[in-house]
């Protein structure tokens, strides 16, 4: 659960000028509190700041309670200078809210009111816009960074974009502490996957855990009959084992996904990125030609797995788990120019928690450009709107590239592997051509649901460029 802070801010003159003002705001305050507690965050409200020695007194709250998020309620107008003490204090991320008890005022009402005091009163409750291009100017000079949302209290576009910036900045968090492990070795030749870890660590704060594969083997070499019968038990559950698996590889897949599991408890993974060749006919290629199943299960319990060694994928694969959308381990399989739409997929491992019907175990006799043979997922990604993103390394920085389009119904290659169709509002040439323009890795991290707003926010909140296509 992230921590979000929470400061109000008015102006201490009024409180004694306009009965009941104070309160009023206040009570404006708690339901935005309430509601992003609702969301799921842990709200640290520190109630309404009026006055430069509130401010650097609530700031200390804040910075004691290590915030991952600050919100900055504008309650009416308010003198910059109440405000800039916190958010100097904190240094973490700040979203200005700019948000009105209601879309407009009753001007009749208003005006029938008589007195001008009670008038000017009313207007105030009302004015939170009043303060906004000061505190921007202030924000600016000073280097701070910010973003707004504006609108009224019981406006949904509002709601939903204060559990945007929630879910981004749950997901930064995530990022934070996840701890990445990358087992073996780079597929020889692929330059595009090569990653700078150092880079990596710096973008997202993840640590990265090297893992051997000869830990990997005496974890198998111990696993018990008990484990392996239970972990066949929940291959079958899990997936549609087809007739043509051989018992010897569903079992000799169910010992290497139990070595998985331990390797992952022992490490405490969050995501990993794999690949090993060796010597043919080494005792690891019995390990990594028996790998897809288990890491197809990791994957769908919240800890991505990425083939190919590809580190930058794996990183793109826990970001889109951590925002609840999936993120299967894709890449460009081919284009059909009649029906414009691209279609990607890979041998495994796949995000089975986003299938579209069953989702297969099947049999290969041969991986594509890889030794030996064994078990594979075959899969769709679900139908309907879904959201591509890869974590690029490019020439000066690391940056996101996202993209918005629909997985499609229609034929699939039935190989053995994950495939699923899709379209993009900018037709397949053009999306093929602005996407790899922007030069990320063949490999992409595949979710459901349409998430680009969400992705742009949390490459606000991680300093991150956000390049989007479509």
């Amino acid at each position: 659960m992230i921590k979000v802070g929470l400061f109000g801010v008015g102006l201490d003159t009024y409180w004694p000028q306009f009965e009941g003002l104070l309160e009023r705001l206040e009570g404006y305050q708690k339901q935005v509190a309430d509601k992003m507690q609702s969301f799921g965050a842990e709200v640290i409200n520190v109630g309404l700041v009026d006055s430069p020695v509130k401010a650097r007194e609530k700031a200390q709250v804040l910075k004691t309670e290590d915030v991952d998020i600050l919100f900055l309620y504008v309650s009416t107008y308010a003198l910059s200078s109440t405000v800039l003490p916190v958010v100097q204090k904190l240094g973490c991320p700040i979203i200005i809210l700019n948000i009105q008890p209601v879309a407009a005022i009753d001007y009749e009402s208003f005006n029938k009111l008589g007195d001008r005091g009670k008038m000017t009163g009313e207007w105030l409750a009302h004015c939170q816009a009043c303060s906004v291009p000061e505190l921007a100017n202030v924000f600016n000079r000073s280097g701070i960074d910010y973003e707004f949302v504006t609108g009224y209290l019981d406006e949904q576009a509002v709601w939903d974009e204060i559990q945007d910036w929630l879910d981004a900045a749950n997901v930064a968090s995530v990022m934070n502490n996840n701890r990445l492990g990358v087992l073996g070795h780079y597929y020889c030749g692929m330059l595009d996957v090569y990653s700078d870890l150092t880079k990596q660590s710096a973008a997202f704060g993840t640590h990265i855990e090297i893992v051997e594969m000869c830990e990997l083997k005496r974890y198998r070499d111990e696993a018990t009959d008990t484990e392996v019968n239970e972990k066949i038990k929940e291959f079958h559950t899990t997936f549609e084992v087809v007739e043509a698996c051989e018992e010897d590889e569903i079992k000799r897949a169910a010992k290497t996904s139990v070595a998985l599991d331990k390797l992952v408890e022992v490490h405490n993974l969050g995501s990993l990125a794999y690949y090993y060749e060796g010597d043919s006919g080494n005792e690891y290629e019995n390990i990594v030609t028996s790998v897809i199943a288990g890491n197809t299960l990791l994957t769908g319990r919240n800890i991505p797995v990425a083939g190919e060694y590809e580190v930058k994928n794996a990183q793109a694969m826990k970001i889109m788990d951590a925002f609840g959308v999936g993120g299967s381990f894709s890449e460009f399989y081919a284009m059909d120019f009649n029906d414009d739409i691209v279609m990607l997929g890979h041998d495994g491992p796949a995000h089975f928690a986003i299938a579209e019907g069953n989702v297969q175990l099947v049999p290969l006799p041969v991986y594509h450009g890889k030794p030996g043979k064994g078990l594979s997922i075959q899969m769709t990604v679900k139908h309907g709107p879904v959201t591509l993103l890869s974590v690029v390394e490019g020439k000066d920085d690391v940056f996101l590239l996202v993209a918005e389009g629909e997985s499609v119904e229609g034929p699939v290659l039935q190989i053995g592997n994950t495939n699923s169709r899709y379209r993009f509002s900018i037709g397949a040439r053009g999306f093929m051509n602005e996407w790899s323009k922007q030069g990320p890795s063949h490999h992409c991290a595949i979710g459901v649901g349409h998430i680009g707003n969400k992705l742009g926010k949390l490459g606000r909140l991680l300093n991150l460029r956000v390049v989007t296509i479509c």
